[in-house]
This record gives C-alpha cells, sequence and structure tokens, in this order.
C-alpha cells in the first residue's frame, strides 16, 4: 500500500508540474516559468517537544556516558537546531555526540555514530573529513541510500561533480524511483549546470513531497520555500520571490534565512528602508557576516557611514572569532575585503588557501575576484574560466568575469559580461550592480 501511495503522490507531482497550475518565476529571458508550488500555511513547532528530549537524553548520557545510541539521537537534535537557528553551538554540540558515540562503539558496528559524525563535518565545512567518512559509510551501508546522498553532497562541496552526480544517481537507483531527497540534490545539480527552471521544478517537486507526509519537517518546509526564493531572485523576478520569503515565514515564523533574503529583495525593489529593518532583524536573529556585511553596505548607501563602519568591523571580528567561525566564514571574508576594496593581499590568501582544498566553482570565484583586487590579474583570469566551467546563471559570477575582462584590456568581453548579469539580475548586488551600470553606460 506504501508503495501505492507514493506513486499516486508521485503522479500528482509531476502532473502539477506539467500543468504549471500555480504560479511560476521569469527566466533571465522574460518568460515565465510555470511550476505548480502548493499554497503556504503554519507548521507546528516541535521545538518544546525536541527540547525536551534533548533533556532526556542528555541526562541519559550522564549516567551512562556508554550510551551509544543515545549520542547519536543527541548528534541528530542538535544538527536539527542548527539547521532551525544557525547557531554555531550546536554544531559544537553535534560534534561532541557523534565523536563520544563513535569512542563508544567503533564505526563498524555503528554506523549512526559515523554518520553523525558526517553531518556535523558538513556542517562545519570540513567537507573532505565528510567526503571520506561518507565513502566508509557506504561500504558500511551498501543497500541504503542516505550513505550516498551524504557522499554527493560533500563531493559536490569539493567541486568533485561528476562523481557527486554518480553518487546521486546510485542514491536515486537504491531508492526506486523519485524521493523528496533526490529532488533536492537534482534541484543544486540543476543550478550549478545553469539550469534554474529545473531547480525550481525540482524544488518543487521536494515540496510537494514532504508535505504528503504526515508530519511535514518544518525546518525543511521552510527552507525549501526560501529556495524557490533564491532561484526566482536568481534570474530578476523580484516579486516571486518576495513572495516565496514571505510563504517561507508563513511556515515558520522569524526564519532567519527568509528574513535575510526578504531585506535583499527589498533591496533590490529600492526600498532600502525595509531592507535595513529586515537585515536588522536578521542580525538579531543570527549575527551572519553576509547579513552584517549587507547591512553595513545599506547603511553606506542612505549615508549612515559610522553605523556601516561598525557592521563592517563587526564582519572581520566574527570571521576570526574562532577555529570553527574561520572554516565557516573564510570565504565570505575573502569576498567582503574584495567588494570593499581593503585588505586585499589578505582575501587573495584567504580564498588561495580555501581553493587548495575546495575547487568548487564559486571557491575559483573567490580565488579570482580576490586575485584581481591584489592584481594578480594572470591568476584571476584562470580561476574565472574554471568559475565558469559549469554554465551557471548567476549573475556574481558574470559580473567577476566581466571586471576581469576589462582589467585585461577586453572591453568587449567585459561589456558582454555585465550586460549578461544585468540582464539575469539587475540588482544582484546594491553596490556591485550600481558599478556595472556606471561602467556600461561610461562608454
Amino acid at each position: 500500500m506504501r508503495i501505492q501511495t507514493n506513486k499516486f503522490i508521485l503522479f500528482i507531482v509531476c502532473a502539477a508540474l506539467l500543468s504549471g497550475a500555480c504560479g511560476g518565476y521569469k527566466s533571465s529571458t522574460g518568460e515565465r516559468v510555470q511550476a505548480s508550488v502548493p499554497p503556504a500555511a503554519p507548521l507546528a513547532s516541535d521545538v518544546s517537544a525536541a527540547d525536551g528530549t534533548l533533556r532526556f537524553l542528555e541526562n541519559r548520557i550522564k549516567s551512562d556516558p556508554e550510551d551509544f545510541s543515545a549520542h547519536n539521537k543527541l548528534a541528530g537534535l542538535y544538527l536539527q537546531r542548527l539547521r532551525e537557528t544557525g547557531d554555531a553551538a550546536f554544531l559544537d554540540l553535534a560534534f561532541r555526540s557523534a565523536r563520544a558515540s563513535l569512542v563508544s562503539v567503533p564505526e563498524a558496528a555503528n554506523s549512526g555514530g559515523l554518520a553523525a559524525l558526517v553531518q556535523a563535518e558538513f556542517a562545519a565545512h570540513e567537507f573532505a573529513a565528510a567526503r571520506d567518512h561518507a565513502v566508509r559509510l557506504t561500504e558500511l551501508e551498501p543497500g541504503k541510500s542516505y550513505p550516498q546522498g551524504m557522499l554527493g553532497d560533500a563531493l559536490l562541496e569539493l567541486g568533485e561533480y561528476d562523481r557527486a552526480a554518480a553518487a546521486y544517481k546510485k542514491m536515486a537507483q537504491i531508492d526506486k524511483g523519485i524521493s523528496p531527497n533526490s529532488e533536492m540534490k537534482s534541484a543544486r545539480l540543476a543550478q550549478l549546470k545553469g539550469d534554474n527552471a529545473g531547480a525550481q521544478k525540482h524544488f518543487t517537486a521536494a515540496l510537494t513531497l514532504i508535505l504528503n507526509l504526515t508530519q511535514p519537517p518544518r525546518e525543511t518546509v521552510a527552507w525549501l520555500r526560501w529556495q524557490l526564493g533564491e532561484t526566482a531572485f536568481s534570474v530578476g523576478d523580484y516579486e516571486t520571490a518576495e513572495r516565496h520569503y514571505l510563504d517561507a515565514l508563513a511556515t515558520f515564523p522569524d526564519y532567519y534565512r527568509a528574513v535575510g533574503s526578504l531585506g535583499k529583495v527589498r533591496a533590490a525593489n529600492n526600498d532600502l528602508t525595509g531592507a535595513i529593518e529586515h537585515y536588522e532583524k536578521a542580525v538579531r536573529l543570527l549575527p551572519d557576516p553576509i547579513y552584517i556585511a549587507a547591512l553595513g553596505d545599506l547603511y553606506k548607501l542612505v549615508g549612515r557611514d559610522d553605523e556601516a563602519k561598525k557592521q563592517y568591523e563587526l564582519v572581520e571580528q566574527i570571521g576570526r572569532l574562532s577555529q570553527l567561525n574561520g572554516a565557516l566564514y573564510n570565504r565570505q571574508l575573502a569576498l567582503f575585503y574584495a567588494d570593499h576594496d581593503i585588505k586585499t593581499e589578505e582575501a587573495y590568501k584567504l580564498a588561495a588557501k580555501e581553493y587548495e582544498a575546495r575547487k568548487d566553482i564559486y571557491g575559483a570565484d573567490a580565488l579570482a575576484w580576490t586575485a584581481l583586487k591584489a592584481n594578480k590579474l594572470p591568476e584571476a583570469q584562470a580561476a574565472v574560466k574554471d568559475a565558469l566551467r559549469l554554465g551557471t546563471q548567476d549573475a556574481k559570477l558574470f559580473y567577476h568575469a566581466g571586471m576581469i575582462a576589462r582589467a585585461s584590456g577586453d572591453d568587449a568581453a567585459a561589456r558582454d559580461f555585465l550586460r549578461r548579469a544585468l540582464k539575469l539580475n539587475p540588482q544582484f548586488d546594491p553596490l556591485q550592480s550600481a558599478v556595472a551600470k556606471t561602467l556600461l553606460e561610461s562608454r
């Protein structure tokens, strides 16, 4: 009966996507891409129940530190709270629980502890370690799909795209059909390959499948609605993006990702007052350097220079607060320096060091952008080619490519890339999009 039900749900999902009954977004060509997105509704929070379970399990391991099962469950709950709040303190707790579990019972008889460790390593941006442990997990659990998904995720972040796609394919084969997990991973691959319409369809399919569960996980539903908003924003459809962000907040009030993105879309619509309000709220919810830097930029645009300076200083402080923050925020800090033409040599060193271990296209982009600002033009030219190798449709990639072409004296290529950036997403960044427009208008 369960298989028949899943097939029926799959039929409904596919029919809805083909019919395009509810909304969609505009592509970079102005064509509206259709896909049926389920209406938003509040979902019950399980924070109180989860907190009760956390306290029970924490007390359990105090009385029995060798209870590896309790450690595994704790790690999962800590990682759930990390996803809900963004608070890195939960990541540290998840690591402790996963490692304590594996000390109690080695990985050969404790795949749950190893899986918890892989998830914690991935969340901490320790992608090489996550990959290696995921490989071991596939050996321990050859008939299960989740190790292949974990392996594919780590490989994707390391820039090993063909191997990631192969792992995802094997995951789908083991599952014998589509699942929310496989649809989310297909969406990410589609984004990287420049198929934003395909990404939207996969995210929508995942959302539809998850909402058909008896108890849909609130954070996952909100995350999918936020991702739909990010996909719409990436092609300049700010109206649809805002609707998805608001849907995420209807599902999960004060969801930090959606609050921050509402600030981004309000800025794109030239509502700087509204943008500042949302970024200020996002920073209160989670002092993430991305939100803080964006808030500083908006303060700068409205003439609040002293407050902008404070935000910029805070970005550096958070980025260097701890070893964990360094792993999480090195790339963000490098791009922040490059965007604001400060500490350009340090920005380059941060990006280059990370790219040695993580050769994904966005690492190549960070290396290209920081190399340009550090007057290392040949390296910038080589890195930007790597950044563009998948055909990803991202205005910031095109903008960086245009500025590198301009610095190399290739005016035709520079203008082409800058036009592509602004055509795809005219307000991709409050400061950088203005630079692109000024350069195009000046010649």
